[in-house]
């Protein structure tokens, strides 16, 4: 993570906010495009977009109180998966934020949905991107992914995952696709 200090501050103030209550809330946080968010085309760098989001998921861990239990138990947050699509560019000096919101789970990650959003000039809402992630808490000790029972029992709460949308269904069909060619190539490629 390249952002130390949207990370500091982000720890700093995290006590000054109201507690999550997941899977239902999401986390918002508000944000300005700086000059170290540019790339060569004077608008926000597509690799900044994920190290944003990056802070969106810290702060679901944080004020769900489930980073008490990661610290405890040395989980690791993982990130297998993502997709996004750029909407609109973000340029120097604009307010944004960033909304992440849990949308379904599985017995073992969690599909997630970043959105930047800014304010256009009549005043209504601009989604500049969204992105999907699939992400999981890894158990070094137990060389396992951690149940998505267990972290949500850790923070005392007890749900049943919504079904997937269908852009979320064809976001993991997809990344099934990706795997099973992968396994076959390595297959290929140990026959040869």
């Amino acid at each position: 993570m390249n952002l130390w200090f949207r990370l500091i501050w982000l720890l700093l103030t995290t006590r000054f906010r109201p507690s999550l209550a997941l899977p239902a809330e999401a986390s918002v946080l508000p944000f300005r495009v700086w000059p170290h968010d540019l790339d060569i085309s004077l608008h926000m760098n597509n690799g900044r977009y994920w190290s944003l989001m990056d802070l969106g998921r810290l702060d679901l861990m944080l004020r769900s109180g489930l980073w008490r239990a990661v610290l405890r138990h040395r989980w690791l947050p993982v990130v297998n998966a993502g997709t996004i699509r750029f909407r609109r560019e973000m340029r120097l000096f604009r307010p944004f934020r960033v909304e992440t919101t849990i949308l379904c789970w599985s017995e073992a990650w969690l599909v997630m949905q970043h959105r930047m959003l800014m304010r256009g000039r009549d005043g209504g809402e601009i989604v500049a991107a969204v992105a999907l992630v699939r992400a999981a808490l890894y158990d070094k000790k137990a060389r396992a992914y951690v149940p998505v029972a267990r972290l949500l029992g850790e923070i005392g709460i007890e749900a049943r995952s919504p079904e997937p949308s269908p852009e979320v269904a064809a976001f993991l069909a997809s990344e099934d696709a990706m795997r099973n060619a992968a396994a076959s190539e390595r297959q290929d490629f140990s026959e040869a």
